[in-house]
Order: structure tokens, then C-alpha cells, then sequence
């Protein structure tokens, strides 16, 4: 079968597609810069750190503090990393993570206590419309259930909980229904559901490829810009449900331009690299049914019972998203790739919460590379047009101009005053 190559310009795409309907002013990445001398850990503490690095100074704690360790949040008013410890008798845990440049916080309960919740919620209470994360604000496991658990299951999610303990975790009740944000449509297709590109990538072999949810595989293997086109690219694995969701879908025409980057409208984001999250860390999603949206990180490793199956290893937010978001980039104000969009409840008019696969898992799991040494053509970017080959991706056919309705407008949209920053 012949494959249509893609124009240069018409491939070498913007990640995440073209609008940016509803999101706070954003992205220009100047704002959160780290204090002079911040790499000295004996500089006075707490530092002043970019959400980016408070995920690389929670990392290191955690390996620094051991047992000790309960968690860590990033506290973006005082621009800090807060650390939970579980000191005991031991006051020097204390004393080496401020010596780090962390603003630390004594509590009760242990990750090992946490996680073992975690997995009693998982053998007691994996009811469809669940989910749970360890809140490192609260120092508990955050336990939510949508609106379809009532009744039988609502009790015994409750009892499950209480069984945790006094202080060990909190439920939530959603309003809407979790589930996986694919959607019929029109922008990128394969069969009838249309799913968002997350970023471009180079797979293992050096080819140009690109990252979307594994959910969206379920609908074919071929991708299309086009309701009934002819296919753009190829799925070359996917993982959903289980550990993760997420899928590599390789570019047909191996001369494809991918560059790493995020189109936002007139704007365009620089992808450096793949990070992990913070909790309390503010991002923002593009996708082809919505556009851009912002939020905060609310949990990490979360545990998500679709109807289709469970998924561990999550984001939870609460940046809200619609049916044909699925896939779609999530990503920090100085251009870090964090996540694909997965599913979760509400919409962008009532809000919800929201999960998504870490793009740092995913790359692993699937032998790909992201960033400016990782991304095929990653120099050579291309207006809103080339947004289709991208989205193609799985994404949106067409970031800009060829966005299904709604979307081109967010390409003129995408200049406002909403994308500069004011922080």
C-alpha cells in the first residue's frame, strides 16, 4: 500500500495542535527562575526553584532520606519544594533535607503506611469509577469515586477506607463519570475515533514517531488526518489498560519533520525534555476537542478504574478535558513534556479531574527519545498548516487551519493575552 508523503512544512507539525480556548495567561518562560547559586546545597534554605527542579530535588530526597520520606509537594506562591518527613528520633533527616534546599514538613504517616493503603484499596475496592492517589498536601491517600458508585459499591469502597485507619485517607465524590476521553469526530481518525498527538518523538530505530494515549489504538492500527483518508502513520505499540496508558505511532513516510515542540496558536513551545511531576505544579494540556487548558498536579502514581479496565502509574489533576482530548500534551511554562492525556470526568465548562500517563514512563517503556537530541527534524518547525502531519499523529489533523470545528479558531486565538506571561 502507498503511503502519501507528508509535505514538509504539513509535517514537521506542532505537538498538541492549534487553539487555546480556555486556558490562564501562560507560557512564556522567563517566570520561576531558580536563585542565583541554587545548586549549592549548603545555600540557604528553602530555595527558590523551578517546578522542573523541585521534581528533580523530590527525586533526590527520596533516595537521600529513605524510610524517612513521605512525600513532596511544590509550593508554586513561595516558588519552594515541601517535603514530608517522618522524623521520629531522628532530627538529622530534617537538617539534610533543608541543607538540600527544601522547606521541610514533619507528619505522621509514612509512604510504606501510604502505599500499603494503596494496595489494600486495590484488593478490597477496584470498583469501575474509582480512583486513588497519596496526597503529599494532606499526608493521605486522596480516594475519589464518580457518580455511577452507589449503593453496594459506595459502602464498600467507604468501609475499605475506614479499615485504612483514622487519618489515612479522604473520599471525594465526582460529579461526572470517568472514562476515556476518545471521541467520533473530526480531526486525526482511525476507524471513528478521534484521539489528540501528545509529542513527537524518535522510536528505537531512529524513525520519527510520536506519543498518544494506548486507549486510542483501539480503534485501528492506521491513522489518518482525514475522516476516510489515507493513512499517516502506524501503530507500533500500545498499553492500555494495565500498567499505563500509552501508545508509539510511527510516521509512514520516514522523511516526516516531527520537531519537538507544542503549537498553541501563534505561539510555540519548545519541548526540551521529559520530566517527571510535582504535585502542586502548574501545566497545561492541549488537545483537539478543547484546545489549551491549565491546572495543577493534585496527585502522582494514581491508580484509575475505568470501565475498560484498571490503570496504575497516573497523573491525577484537575485540568479539565472533553471526548477527543485523549493523547493530547501535557507540559510545563519552560517546555517540559509530562503527560498524555488519559481520561477522567467533567468537561471544560464544569471542570473534573483528570489523568495522565507520565511522558518519562512512556519514553521508557517504548525505547523512544523526546527533546532537541531525541526529536527527528527537531529544527526545522513549520506554521499552523504543517500541524496536520503531526496531529496525525493521532492528534488533531491539522493543528491549525485543518482543526476540526473549533480548532482553527483557537489558531487566531492562540496569540492573546492568555499566552504571555503575567506571573
Amino acid at each position: 500500500m502507498s503511503h502519501k508523503r507528508m509535505p514538509k512544512r504539513k509535517a514537521a507539525i506542532a505537538v498538541g495542535g492549534a487553539v487555546a480556548l480556555g486556558a490562564a495567561a501562560i507560557l512564556l518562560p522567563h517566570a520561576n527562575a531558580s536563585q542565583d547559586g541554587a545548586s549549592d546545597e549548603t545555600a540557604a534554605a528553602p530555595r527558590t526553584l523551578k517546578a522542573g527542579d523541585a521534581s528533580d530535588l523530590a527525586s533526590r530526597l527520596a533516595g537521600l532520606l529513605g524510610d524517612a520520606y513521605a512525600g513532596a509537594y511544590y509550593d508554586g506562591g513561595n516558588k519552594q519544594l515541601v517535603v514530608n518527613v517522618v522524623a521520629g528520633e531522628d532530627d538529622t533527616v530534617v537538617v539534610r533535607a533543608e541543607q538540600a534546599g527544601a522547606a521541610v514538613r514533619e507528619v505522621d504517616n509514612s509512604m510504606t503506611e501510604l502505599e500499603a493503603g494503596a494496595r489494600t484499596l486495590k484488593s478490597e475496592a477496584t470498583i469501575p469509577g474509582t480512583s486513588w492517589a497519596v496526597d503529599p498536601r494532606t499526608n493521605k491517600i486522596l480516594v475519589t469515586a464518580d457518580s455511577t458508585v452507589t449503593g453496594d459499591k459506595w459502602d464498600r469502597l467507604e468501609s475499605t477506607v475506614e479499615s485504612l485507619g483514622s487519618g489515612m485517607a479522604t473520599i471525594k465524590k465526582s460529579a461526572g463519570t470517568f472514562r476515556t476521553f476518545v471521541s467520533g469526530g473530526d480531526a486525526i481518525f482511525s476507524g471513528g475515533a478521534r484521539c489528540s498527538l501528545g509529542f513527537n518523538v524518535t522510536a528505537g530505530d531512529g524513525t520519527p514517531a510520536f506519543l498518544t494515549a494506548g486507549h486510542c489504538a483501539a480503534g485501528g492500527d492506521q491513522w489518518s488526518d482525514a475522516q476516510g483518508g489515507q493513512p499517516i502513520a502506524t501503530v507500533d505499540q500500545a498499553v492500555f489498560p494495565g500498567e499505563g496508558d500509552f501508545a508509539l505511532v510511527t510516521y509512514d513516510d520516514p522523511a516526516t519533520q516531527a520537531p519537538s515542540d507544542v503549537d498553541v496558536g501563534n505561539q510555540v513551545v519548545p519541548i526540551s525534555r521529559a520530566a517527571e511531576a510535582t504535585v502542586g505544579q502548574e501545566v497545561f494540556r492541549m488537545g483537539s476537542t478543547t484546545g489549551l487548558a491549565d491546572g495543577r498536579v493534585l496527585g502522582l502514581n494514581a491508580t484509575v478504574n475505568y470501565p475498560e479496565g484498571t490503570v496504575t502509574g497516573l497523573i491525577q489533576t484537575d485540568v479539565c478535558a472533553e471526548p477527543g482530548d485523549s493523547g493530547g500534551s501535557m507540559f510545563t511554562r519552560d517546555g517540559l513534556a509530562i503527560g498524555l492525556t488519559s481520561g477522567g470526568s467533567g468537561d471544560c465548562a464544569s471542570g473534573g479531574e483528570t489523568f495522565f500517563q507520565p511522558v518519562t514512563t512512556a519514553l521508557a517503556a517504548v525505547g523512544a527519545t523526546l527533546g532537541a537530541d531525541g526529536a527527528a527534524g527537531a529544527g526545522d518547525r513549520a506554521g499552523g498548516e504543517q500541524a496536520g502531519g503531526q496531529d496525525a499523529g493521532g492528534e488533531r489533523a491539522g493543528a491549525g487551519e485543518e482543526a476540526g470545528p473549533g480548532h482553527g479558531a483557537g489558531q487566531d486565538a492562540g496569540g492573546d493575552s492568555r499566552l504571555t506571561d503575567t506571573h
